[in-house]
């Protein structure tokens, strides 16, 4: 009788009820196209040092490339070095140049040139009882320390300032190791370094802009660039040819930008820059979208639960955010891969340094092509990872 029943409930049933629906794909589905093998996501936690942990995770990514294998290598050992290199200038310079706990990737060039590499286990750089790197007193008595010796109250500088302001560093950071041991071989900072096999003059970092002539080097004019250093510039398609080129060969590929923007969540997991002039969000006609309040435009172009249209990209741009202090150097990161969306646009993969908790792929992010054409700072690369027409336009052998 029951089976009876059930089979004319069965008859009378619409269709639409029976036939169970494929689940909707919700969210942001990627696959990988090219990916590159790196070492773990680390935590810069409570610090700004951003620049050296993408720096080395740069190199230390780029030490796996080289069959060099797995390191460790120690991004406060890299901090301790730039803030005695930035007090030196601070001074030099009377206070009219940039201190603080920001650098960008030619702080770590240098620091590797001139004072080596050093294992993350022979400096963790952690002497005041944290588990974590927490570096807002450090900072602050740093900056004070500076400024109160550029203030000259014995109106002629202390031959022992310098002195002093290491003794702070040694307090907080660590005392640097004379030498170290490392898989039963002992080194020194700049023989380490030298054992790894990194040059840093190996290295290019490109930028886009119109304010200065393409296919030259300039002094890049962003607060955290104390060193005055130099970046290529190229027109922005051949910027991102070289992102894609070194990708696709097995290079990773550094990466300065700016993500203190509505269109980067970090718990979803995604960056995007959104059409807001033309979303073609599902089932919304181009009249009921201009019908809708700025709240609620916002409120749909920044959901993340699912791909959206985003805005075409040029150069002019692009200059238009750097000019005008919406692209700033805000953040140090590492691309790792290319991936595409459910829909077939491209994103790129990336590593970061806020640990492997608080977002959907465990310590890292995927970045819109929209979202790294418009807000990039500056791109780092090995020079072998350039095509050849670019290295021959910007005469790099």
């Amino acid at each position: 009788m029951n089976r009876l029943l059930s089979l004319l409930l069965i008859a009378v049933m619409p269709l639409a009820v029976l036939a169970k629906k494929k689940p909707k794909e919700e969210g942001y589905q990627f696959k990988m196209l090219y990916e590159v093998p790196t070492t773990p996501v680390k935590d810069q936690y409570r610090t700004g040092t951003c620049w050296s942990f993408s720096g080395l995770a740069f190199f230390e990514t780029e030490l796996l490339r080289m069959g060099k294998g797995a390191y460790d290598l120690a991004e406060m050992y890299n901090v301790r070095q730039s803030y005695l290199e930035k007090a030196k200038r601070f001074v030099r310079f009377q206070g009219k140049t940039n201190f603080g706990n920001g650098g960008i990737i030619h702080d770590v060039l240098y620091n590797i040139k001139n004072y080596g590499l050093v294992p993350e286990d022979a400096y963790p750089g952690l002497n005041y009882d944290e588990p974590k790197h927490v570096h807002a007193e450090m900072d602050a008595l740093l900056s004070s320390y500076v400024n109160t010796v550029i203030q000259n109250k014995n109106k002629k500088l202390s031959p022992v300032w310098l002195n002093g302001f290491e003794g702070v560093l040694d307090a907080y950071l660590g005392v640097v190791p004379e030498e170290f041991e490392v898989d039963g071989k002992t080194y020194t900072p700049k023989s380490f370094a030298d054992f790894l096999g990194i040059n840093p003059d190996d290295y290019i970092i490109i930028g886009s802009y119109t304010h200065h002539p393409f296919y030259e080097p300039f002094v890049i004019e962003i607060p955290d660039n104390w060193l005055r250093g130099s970046i290529y510039n190229l027109p922005l398609n051949e910027m991102m040819d070289i992102v894609n080129h070194a990708l696709e060969n097995g290079y990773s590929v550094g990466w300065g930008a700016d993500v203190s923007e509505k269109g980067f969540s970090w718990k979803n997991g995604v960056a995007i820059v959104p059409d807001e002039n033309s979303p073609e969000l599902d089932n919304l006609e181009q009249a009921k979208w201009e019908a809708l309040d700025s709240k609620e435009k916002q409120e749909l172009l920044y959901k993340f639960d699912k791909p959206i249209k985003e805005k075409v990209i040029t150069q002019e741009m692009r200059q238009k955010q750097f000019d005008n202090y919406l692209t700033t150097d805000d953040h140090g990161m590492l691309f790792t891969g290319i991936a595409e969306d459910q829909n077939g646009h491209i994103y790129y993969k990336v590593k970061n340094s806020w640990s492997e908790k608080g977002n959907a792929y465990h310590g890292y992010f995927f970045a819109s092509k929209a979202f790294v054409e418009l807000k990039t700072i500056d791109v780092w690369v090995h020079k072998d990872a350039l095509p050849d027409e670019i290295k021959m336009k910007l005469g790099i052998e």
